[in-house]
């Protein structure tokens, strides 16, 4: 027993930092489950990826000119990250390149504009912080800010839901039921994922913010196929992540961004081996049929 309590509840219990690393990374799961699912059914998954690099730049304009200030970095990546989705459909409408090909372009072209800005006025240790995150070191600020936009995304998809799972299945009858509800809808949603990636930014970083979205995600469609079971399932999995990979972090004296993200992984990979669409579930299906 004692020594379930110091692998399980004792980081938590003697150290403030690994409560607030762990009240933010849950909240982040919590609010992002739902966009990966989303994001999974709309065959956009590599969008969220693209989206957490291309806020980068205005993250570091933010940093630039104000230094690790939350406003500053947080009011700068919403800034670039709903330029860059707006930009990136304008030019896919508006020329022979298509939406995910805009989107490569942008946020390669944002990534290494952002490293570069950092560069400029920081030294290699902010540029790690800017990159990876300090999930164990957030504040009561960052805290608030990872929070509000956690509940704003749960009320948000509360009220978009149903038409936004209309939008994923079936667009055309959307737009002729609809009318324009569609093109909001997805404004909508673009929106809470930029959100989210900039709440997922100052606790994992832009190249990890998307972990906790897309993994638990990815993960859960491997076992279930509602909707509202498979979002159960995907933030079961994105809290378990959190959970599991700020102990590991703590007992093996690893990154806890990596760990946290690393934890879903191999979630995943578990999910695609065992799980009831997985690897071997099939093949054990294929040899049912041959006998």
């Amino acid at each position: 027993m004692d020594m379930l309590h110091a692998l399980l509840i004792a980081p938590f219990a003697d150290f403030e930092f690994m409560r607030r690393a762990l009240v933010g990374a849950v909240a982040l799961a919590l609010a992002a489950a739902p966009v990966g699912v989303m994001l999974m059914l709309r065959r956009m998954s590599l969008t969220g990826d693209a989206m957490s690099h291309a806020i980068l730049p205005g993250a570091a304009i933010g940093y630039l000119l104000s230094g690790l200030s939350l406003t500053a970095m947080t009011v700068g990546g919403l800034v670039a990250g709903v330029v860059v989705a707006v930009a990136a459909g304008a030019v896919a409408r508006n020329s022979r390149l298509g939406e995910d090909v805009s989107l490569a372009a942008f946020y390669l072209t944002s990534l290494a504009l952002g490293v570069t800005i950092v560069s400029l006025k920081g030294s290699n240790v902010d540029l790690l912080h800017v990159l990876f995150g300090t999930v164990l070191a957030l504040d009561d600020d960052a805290l608030i800010l990872i929070a509000a936009i956690s509940t704003l995304t749960l009320f948000a998809f509360a009220t978009i839901v149903r038409p936004l799972v209309l939008d994923s299945i079936d667009p055309g009858f959307l737009r002729a039921v609809g009318g324009r509800t569609g093109a909001i809808v997805h404004l909508v949603f673009m929106g809470v994922v930029v959100l989210n990636l900039v709440g997922g930014f100052h606790a994992l970083g832009t190249l990890m913010a998307v972990g906790l979205m897309m993994l638990p995600a990815a993960g859960a469609r491997l076992w279930v196929d509602d909707l509202t079971a498979l979002v159960a399932t995907a933030s079961g999995i994105g809290v378990a992540s959190a959970v599991v990979g700020l102990l590991v972090s703590y007992h093996l004296s690893l990154p806890a961004g990596p760990a946290i993200v690393l934890t879903a992984g191999a979630i995943w990979f578990a999910s695609l081996a065992l799980g009831r669409r997985g690897l071997l579930a099939g093949r054990l299906g294929r040899r049912h049929l041959e006998a």
